[in-house]
């Protein structure tokens, strides 16, 4: 596990905003002109190949993406024996942290997930796919409610991949808001149809409350998104339009 007491030359770090099972994410600024920064750095002291391997795929394949729409990465710097990403810092929050603490009212709901259509589109226009959407991936600024992606760690590159099947447990993605496709049980590539069906899922999380499967069996929720389908939002959240309904259930 990283130290506790955390220093990268060129960077001051002001306080810990993430401590995740892989990740460590920090607020702080650049000492050359006092920029705000964020700095994520993987919480294995000594990480493996593939670890480090995807810690860096996640800054190559979004350094030359001129996107407003995801977060921007600025060095990869070495750091132990590994790397700290450095991102800019617009003073945002995860958007699942701020839809626990705020509701979204449908107007705004709207503007945010016009926001996240269109980097998505933006995406697919530069051929990636992000394959881990999820609110815990977007950030909002809660003064704008501009919203930008994150963690493009396990992001591809298309035409398309194949995923072959794994045990739920470690497959790549969060599997409460995975595509069929992403399983590995079904005999189809993946491509942009699995982001906007993790879309969809965080669209249906972020107008009623609650995720469209819960289990803690991970081969259930692989079976729910292959043969079940969805209470429809609307069913528990009146105030929807049933056009939005119709298309979150279109999504998914």
């Amino acid at each position: 596990m990283i130290n506790s007491v955390v220093t990268i030359k060129g960077y001051r770090l002001l306080n810990k905003i993430y401590d995740g099972s892989r990740t460590l994410v920090y607020r702080g600024i650049r000492e050359s002109d006092l920029k705000p920064i964020v700095i994520k750095l993987l919480k294995n002291e000594h990480p493996d190949f593939s670890e480090l391997l995807r810690f860096r795929h996640q800054y190559n394949i979004t350094i030359n993406l001129d996107l407003p729409g995801i977060v921007k990465p600025l060095s990869l710097e070495p750091y132990h024996h590994g790397f700290a990403l450095v991102m800019e810092d617009y003073g945002a929050v995860s958007l699942q942290d701020y839809t626990q603490q705020t509701s979204l009212n449908l107007l705004q709901f709207l503007e945010i997930s016009i926001e996240l259509t269109k980097t998505l589109e933006g995406l697919y226009a530069h051929q990636i796919i992000h394959k881990d959407i999820k609110p815990a991936n977007i950030l909002i600024d809660p003064e704008t409610l501009k919203v930008k992606l994150i963690d493009f760690s396990i992001a591809s590159v298309l035409p398309h991949e194949f995923q072959i099947p794994q045990n739920p447990n470690v497959l790549e993605g969060t599997l409460a808001y995975m595509s069929p496709e992403q399983t590995g049980r079904m005999n189809r590539g993946i491509d942009y149809r699995c982001d906007f069906y993790s879309l969809g899922v965080t669209f249906y999380e972020l107008l009623t409350g609650q995720l469209p499967y819960i289990s803690n069996d991970p081969m259930e929720l692989v079976h729910c998104h292959l043969a079940k389908q969805a209470t429809p939002p609307i069913k528990l959240n009146p105030v929807i339009p049933q056009v939005i309904n119709d298309i979150i259930m279109k999504l998914m």
